[in-house]
């Protein structure tokens, strides 16, 4: 998911406190009031509609509000079981799904198999206009509900029936032999009536069947959310609740931590991560996440979709020395990229260590001869876009100019260009106003390599921000999804990734660990594989 992008486009923000005094408050014993988790945060892009947030900060609070048919293991990132009683198929088209009973929203209402079909066709209908509808176009009946041109010309998907309270039927518009194991992403929630019939109440405060209900929310501040006692999944909340405070800058979140006025910050900026082990001690956390790092382009505007842009875009790989940055800017806390993907799908599932070869190597005299054959740079000069809020994304981009600059040998020839929040530059981003190369995160939705590809590089997918598009690779994609063997759909994947490194689509830089830094407070605090916090598992002393 989640964006930035999700990342879902990861990749993400973290997010000056509200106020530089104790954003957790309340307690005399800590960050937090007692029982309550007090953690770091940033303002989510949109409303917390689950088929609309596809950026890192809505899907933490969705990670703990829903509960999906399946959830990812947090330690492995397997897809498993949770309200999925079972998901049965003979063709990889039609699906049988049986919800298991007995499960509730947080208002009461029992969750059914009609729960998940209103929500998806919610979800998939163009006049939503939700950022994940495009996760739903492998059901029959997309293109009615959602064409690319014009207005719908149905309401709901063809593909989806209700049998009865526990079991519905999906009919998929071509195979795909994993979609079962797509539907933890959150996009898939079930919502409940309360979602379609007061939507405005319903978006000031959500409703759903996870394990803690959202009780108050001021953008710009604090998200406040507590145990649900009534909760029937087994992954049970084991404290009080999280309060989530808005930081614009995560140097002060990280000041706050250490000064015991906050229990989490789940993004150690850089610029303390020299500190952190001295600071902390055991209660730092740096481990692989399923996310990698990238710069994007706007191949919307005509300056940087050229006949020869691959060529510039891959002396400007070639030019950036990623093992110096990751090792001084980043402490290695990343690690540079070999492909497009992230190695925590490990070698079986598609992680290809040489995909990427000579084109993501330092090479600053190949570098300063492919920029000048291929034109050089839109205007003269490369301004790479990022969010100067949260995420210590200066200091990476100013070391990747530096290092661009001086394979060039001219100075001003790359610089930054910050945009102020994380938010407005979601925004420029998705109003395809961005005027050079922009930097994005991908955080994986679900362990699938597909997940990696397509929805950032298939023709209008919906985080694909830049809008490249290559008929070849989707059709490599289309081929792939419809392979029922896994470890040949995966190789189809791979086939499909070799366009975008040819092509350089996107420039890929570092995968990322997940870091992040803790309270004596609190114990048992964990990432996840998508590099989430572990929040129901937190306990509070």
């Amino acid at each position: 998911m989640r964006g930035a992008t999700h990342a879902r486009w990861a990749a993400g923000a973290v997010a000056v406190a509200l106020a530089a005094t104790a954003c957790g408050g309340g307690s005399d014993s800590g960050g937090g009031a007692a029982g309550i988790v007090s953690s770091s945060w940033g303002d989510p892009q949109n409303p917390l509609e689950p088929a609309n947030t596809n950026e890192v900060q809505g899907g933490k609070v969705l990670d703990m509000v829903f509960r999906g048919l399946k959830r990812y293991n947090a330690k492995t990132g397997a897809a498993e079981d949770m309200l999925a009683e079972k998901i049965d198929t003979s063709d990889s088209v039609n699906f049988t799904i049986t919800i298991k009973d007995g499960w509730t929203f947080s208002n009461g209402e029992k969750v059914t198999a009609k729960s998940f079909v209103d929500a998806w066709n919610y979800g998939a209908n163009l006049k939503n206009n939700q950022k994940n509808a495009y996760f739903f176009g492998y059901i029959e009946g997309y293109a009615q509900v959602h064409p690319d041109t014009g207005q719908p010309t149905a309401a709901t998907l063809s593909g989806l029936k209700v049998v009865n309270d526990t079991s519905f039927t999906v009919k998929l518009n071509q195979k795909f032999s994993t979609f079962p194991d797509t539907l933890g992403y959150s996009a898939f929630s079930p919502l409940p009536q309360a979602f379609f019939t007061s939507h405005d109440s319903w978006l000031a405060k959500p409703i759903g069947n996870g394990p803690y209900t959202v009780d108050s929310y001021a953008k710009g501040s604090k998200m406040s959310l507590r145990k649900w006692d009534g909760y029937p999944g087994p992954d049970k909340a084991q404290n009080g609740g999280v309060d989530l405070n808005v930081y614009t800058d995560n140097n002060t979140a990280y000041t706050d931590l250490t000064a015991g006025n906050l229990d989490l910050v789940d993004d150690v900026p850089a610029a303390q991560l020299k500190n952190v082990k001295a600071d902390l001690g055991g209660r730092y956390i740096n481990t692989p996440a399923g996310i990698i790092q990238t710069l994007a382009f706007p191949y919307y505007t005509k300056a940087w979709n050229t006949p020869n842009g691959a060529k510039v875009r891959k002396g400007i790989s070639m030019a950036i020395n990623r093992q110096q940055i990751t090792d001084t800017i980043f402490q290695k806390t990343r690690t540079p990229a070999k492909d497009w993907t992230s190695p925590v799908l490990g070698v079986d599932g598609g992680y290809n260590d040489t995909l990427c070869g000579e084109a993501c190597t330092y090479n600053p005299t190949e570098a300063k001869k492919l920029i000048t054959e291929g034109g050089g740079f839109p205007g003269g000069q490369l301004k790479i876009s990022y969010n100067a809020d949260t995420g210590s994304h200066k200091e990476w981009v100013d070391a990747v100019c530096n290092s661009i600059n001086n394979a060039l040998g001219n100075d001003k020839a790359c610089v930054g260009n910050p945009v102020g929040t994380f938010a407005d530059f979601r925004n420029q981003i998705g109003e395809h106003k961005m005027p050079g190369p922009f930097r994005a995160g991908w955080q994986m939705d679900y362990p699938l390599i597909q997940n990696f590809l397509q929805p950032l590089y298939y023709t209008n997918a919906s985080s694909n921000d830049g809008l490249w598009s290559n008929p070849d690779f989707d059709k490599l994609v289309n081929e792939a999804n419809a392979e029922s063997d896994t470890q040949k759909a995966v190789q189809a994947f791979q086939q499909a990734e070799e366009v975008v490194r040819d092509q350089m689509a996107a420039i890929p830089l570092w995968y990322q660990n997940g870091s992040a830094g803790y309270s004596d407070r609190v114990s048992n605090v964990a990432l996840n594989p998508f590099s989430l916090p572990v929040y129901n598992e937190i306990k509070v002393q």
